[in-house]
């Protein structure tokens, strides 16, 4: 059920999603700028901190649909402040944690959080509009994300350096806490069990129809993610030894990358409403083309910056249209369990891929990563259009 309440797109509210999405992935990846300064103090190596990344993005992969089962009952909108809340918390462990160990821990419980927390984003801002611009709305949302990239980050990391990774930390947890209160002053309750009709039984969420369309759509995000984290993981290195770019250029080269996403995120909500099957095929074929051309064309610093920024431009609205998708494709009883999924397959591929990039990195060498990268994204593309009729007539 929709809480628009005809006045127009229900833009602020969205907007207290999107920054409570962007303190969620700040959190996440906050370490990554922060490697040299943890490991010194806790006397680690910089791949153990690197770790608490992918034990953060495992625990989502294995918790997220588990936990979205044993709180399909309550409301929405005070789940969404208890794991704001536990995120607060978590980010309050990491800034006072005495051992790396702790530090684990701390990240642990807050990859429980953050699993469900995408599972239960998606489909509440799905009830705040109608179908019709669902894509639009989950594009705002899914902005807090790209802005995590792009502002969150490299501002945590920024205040690491200058005032010590704990209080980067502490400053964190103070911005998730703001969020906090933005959820419970400006959203509204939603309802989002749906009610049976008279003399209707309950179905299993593996007999509801629309699930073979949801599953379709995770196996779409499997391959295509897997195949962009196959070489986005190893950008930096492959930039320095492939294209020759500066080691002190790289900061501003990843910078106008996640600029230009933010183009293509805005292309997306624009347009995806609108031309839902295109759009999706056209970012594809995009994707899989830049990425073919920094293989081929990437030894120079010129073609390196303009194969990026289309290809980040491409890819920039991906995931929204998939998140998009997914929520057209079922049904209303599974749409929080499709969420689920969806989270899960994300987190899947984003591990996965930068396993088999490390893999193809050590036996192959680095070059070959974007070859082997376009043709996984490519493959994604050749399972979207075999798969497009099944999909749309599944949620019919």
């Amino acid at each position: 059920m929709s809480t628009n309440d005809g006045n127009g797109f229900p833009f602020f509210k969205l907007l207290v999603l999107t920054g409570a999405i962007f303190a969620s992935v700040s959190s996440e990846f906050l370490p990554t700028g922060l490697l040299p300064e943890m490991a010194a103090e806790l006397r680690v190596s910089e791949s153990q901190i690197g770790l608490l990344v992918t034990v953060f993005a495992g625990t989502v992969v294995v918790s997220t649909a588990p936990l979205t089962v044993l709180t399909r009952r309550y409301s929405r909108k005070w789940l969404m402040v208890l794991l704001l809340g536990i995120f607060a918390l978590t980010n309050v462990l990491c800034a006072i944690a005495p051992t790396y160990w702790f530090l684990l821990a701390a990240r642990i419980l807050g990859g429980l959080a953050h699993g469900l927390f995408w599972a239960v984003t998606g489909p509440y801002a799905a009830r705040l509009v109608p179908k019709h611009q669902l894509a639009r709305a989950i594009s705002v949302t899914n902005a807090g994300g790209t802005l995590a990239f792009i502002l969150g980050v490299p501002l945590g990391t920024f205040l690491g350096h200058a005032l010590g990774w704990r209080f980067a930390f502490a400053a964190m947890a103070a911005v998730v806490l703001v969020f906090m209160v933005f959820v419970i002053v400006y959203l509204p309750p939603v309802s989002h069990l749906v009610p049976l009709a008279t003399g209707e039984i309950p179905l299993p969420a593996h007999k509801d129809r629309s699930l073979p369309a949801v599953l379709i759509v995770c196996v779409t995000v499997v391959l295509v993610i897997t195949g962009h984290n196959v070489f986005y993981t190893y950008i930096a290195p492959w930039a320095i030894q492939v294209g020759g770019v500066d080691e002190a250029w790289v900061s501003g080269l990843l910078f106008a990358y996640g600029a230009a996403g933010a183009i293509g995120l805005a292309l997306g909500g624009a347009f995806g409403d609108r031309y839902p099957r295109g759009s999706v095929n056209l970012a594809l074929v995009g994707v899989a083309l830049s990425v073919l051309g920094l293989g081929a064309f990437g030894t120079d610093a010129v073609p390196i910056v303009i194969g990026m920024v289309l290809w980040s431009v491409f890819f920039g609205g991906v995931p929204a249209l998939m998140h998009s998708r997914v929520l057209h494709s079922a049904s209303e009883r599974i749409r929080d369990l499709a969420a689920a999924w969806l989270t899960t397959a994300f987190n899947l591929a984003i591990g996965g891929g930068a396993l088999l990039g490390g893999a193809l990195l050590d036996g192959l060498g680095i070059a070959v990563l974007p070859w082997f990268a376009a043709a996984i994204i490519a493959a994604g593309l050749v399972f979207v259009l075999a798969t497009d009729r099944t999909r749309i007539a599944l949620h019919r």
